[in-house]
């Protein structure tokens, strides 16, 4: 596999500087990243995450294990130079063992429990095609529970429809010390072998094909974006509409839901969960939770407030003409 191959020993070991400098926010990234799991699985709980292409930094790991020692990873990685690097670091840090290390690719990975939150960070731009891109998606999403969040961050722009930010990318580059004829084979690197996702619309296409929800991006820095989602139930979306479909999730809650605003399953403590009944668009509920107890429901009039300041801007309107 291309992907895999130009991941060379070589390559791999400059990729701990290399990465930093090519993505600006690498940190923040990876940190906002962690924050995302722990506000969705909640502080302090137990969980299994699955980190697809772990190789290099292991910085998904290192970062969210600082935050949530109860966490257990499994890492996988189908470049053996990248997989040694991250092993390397996961020792330093104190972290092996809490992490299963599997070289190769998540279609096989042995059979096993389902994962609580997955993460693909820096992967989806070095596969070719969008076969290979649903291929891992839909492997992911087959291996989470439902409701189970995937981190997905990677560059979502094609390269050459952009040449103002690949001029600045070069630029990034210069500002760390490469000289002209550097950046020329620094961006070279980068672009070899790579396909990113051509758009935002078409990272969304893609995880709605594999059975995610729409996502929520988060991050942004030059081509890159990351964006949070969780495998989602597209017989609701049905029900909706008044069709019916088969779906392996509960549909107890879809059920109640044609009856008014309902509480969505909380994962964590400290959350708030917002839910629109079918029947009535107008309003929603609220809904605090902590400590698994709900606290304070509060009941917002969406369409209500809308047309009272609707209203308000008309009459405004009206009276400046």
């Amino acid at each position: 596999m291309e992907s895999v191959q130009k991941f060379d020993p070589a390559r791999a070991g400059e990729y701990e500087q290399q990465s930093r400098i090519a993505l600006a926010g690498y940190e923040a990234c990876h940190e906002l990243s962690a924050c995302l799991l722990t506000a969705t699985l909640g502080s302090g709980t137990k969980a299994r995450v699955l980190v697809v292409g772990a190789g290099g930094t292991a910085q998904e790991i290192v970062t969210a294990a600082k935050m949530e020692p109860l966490w257990q990873f499994t890492a996988v990685d189908p470049s053996r130079p990248m997989l040694d690097l991250a092993m390397t670091k996961l020792e330093e840090q104190g972290l092996a063992s809490r992490t299963k290390v599997h070289l190769g690719t998540v279609e096989d990975l042995p059979p096993g429990e389902p994962f609580d939150a997955a993460t693909l960070i820096g992967v989806l731009h070095h596969l070719p095609g969008d076969e290979a891109k649903g291929t891992i998606l839909s492997s992911i999403a087959a291996r989470l529970k439902p409701g189970a969040p995937l981190i997905l961050a990677c560059n979502h722009l094609a390269y050459a429809s952009q040449p103002l930010l690949l001029e600045a990318w070069g630029q990034r580059w210069r500002m760390n010390g490469a000289s002209p004829e550097e950046v020329e084979s620094k961006l070279a690197k980068i672009l070899q072998g790579a396909d990113p996702p051509h758009s935002e619309k078409a990272v969304a296409l893609l995880l709605e094909n594999a059975g995610f929800e729409p996502p929520l991006r988060f991050f942004s820095s030059l081509f890159w974006g990351a964006c949070s989602g969780e495998p989602g139930c597209r017989a609701a979306r049905q029900l909706k509409r008044g069709h019916q479909d088969d779906c392996q999730r509960p549909s107890a809650s879809l059920r109640a839901g044609m009856d008014g605003g309902v509480e969505r399953p909380q994962r964590g403590t400290g959350s708030v969960a917002l839910h629109r009944g079918f029947r009535d668009e107008q309003h929603a509920t609220v809904r605090r939770v902590r400590g698994g107890k709900e606290v304070a429901p509060v009941h917002r009039a969406f369409g209500a407030t809308r047309a009272a300041s609707m209203g308000q801007n008309a009459s405004r309107y009206d009276h400046a003409r």
